[in-house]
């Protein structure tokens, strides 16, 4: 009879063995609970971020394929609203209007090219803006790792603290009968499974944003390049 009412109270799924689960399963997966939102949300806020970005690009290249001379250039990026793309030219154009003061006003008499430590340092000048977009880009990918790092060894360690629970009531009861101990076990399992599942959603994010983020990076550094060759192209290096 007393088997019978084990087996019968027995969960008989998942959220039984949730809501009946001990306070170290129930502690797991809140703190489970909580990074899967706060990754989530952070996936959202990236995948518009980038959006965003990829619309911003579109436009500055467009605007830039459509200008014949720096001047032109310049006068179509003011009309676009800031982006990554805009922020590194004109962090560029003001630069260069400083070394060389009224060059690219319309009408402007030929100046002296820029020498070779003027170059140098707008290179750094465009280098320094090129990080610190991609720093602002990257924001929140750190925390998508953590998440992906941390969750599976979060479940782990329910799962561990479970089977160690599950063993000492047995040892307690001196019951070795398959019914008295799978469900503890599976309740300990339960950790692992939502370990999981809260990590592999973040690590695809983080290497897909990671891979958008190089490519925004590669065009930024594409652009400077350019950014320097038209300005040789023009006689102003």
């Amino acid at each position: 009879m007393s088997l019978f009412l084990l087996q019968a109270a027995a969960p008989t799924n998942a959220l039984e063995m949730v809501v009946g689960g001990t306070l170290p399963t129930k502690v797991v997966l809140t703190a489970l609970a909580g990074f899967s939102l706060f990754s989530w949300w952070i996936i959202f806020w990236k995948i518009r971020q980038f959006r965003t970005v990829q619309r911003q690009g579109d436009d500055f290249l467009d605007a830039m394929e459509r200008a014949h001379r720096m001047e032109d250039a310049y006068k179509a990026i003011l009309s676009l609203p800031e982006s990554p793309y805009s922020r590194v030219f004109r962090q560029g154009i003001n630069f260069f209007s400083e070394l060389r003061p009224g060059a690219l006003r319309e009408g402007a008499a030929p100046s002296q090219g820029l020498s070779s430590a003027q170059l140098d340092s707008l290179r750094l000048v465009l280098e320094k803006e090129e990080a610190e977009e991609r720093d602002e880009l990257a924001r929140g990918l750190s925390w998508l790792a953590v998440v992906g790092s941390v969750s599976p060894l979060m479940g782990l360690l329910g799962t561990v603290i479970g089977v160690m629970n599950a063993f000492l009531g047995i040892a307690a009861t001196g019951s070795t009968n398959i019914g008295a101990v799978a469900p503890g076990v599976a309740e300990a399992l339960i950790t692992t499974v939502a370990g999981l599942f809260v990590a592999i959603p973040a690590v695809i994010a983080y290497n897909h944003f990671v891979s958008r983020l190089n490519l925004v990076t590669g065009e930024l550094e594409g652009f400077s390049s350019e950014f320097i060759g038209t300005l040789a192209r023009e006689g102003r290096v």
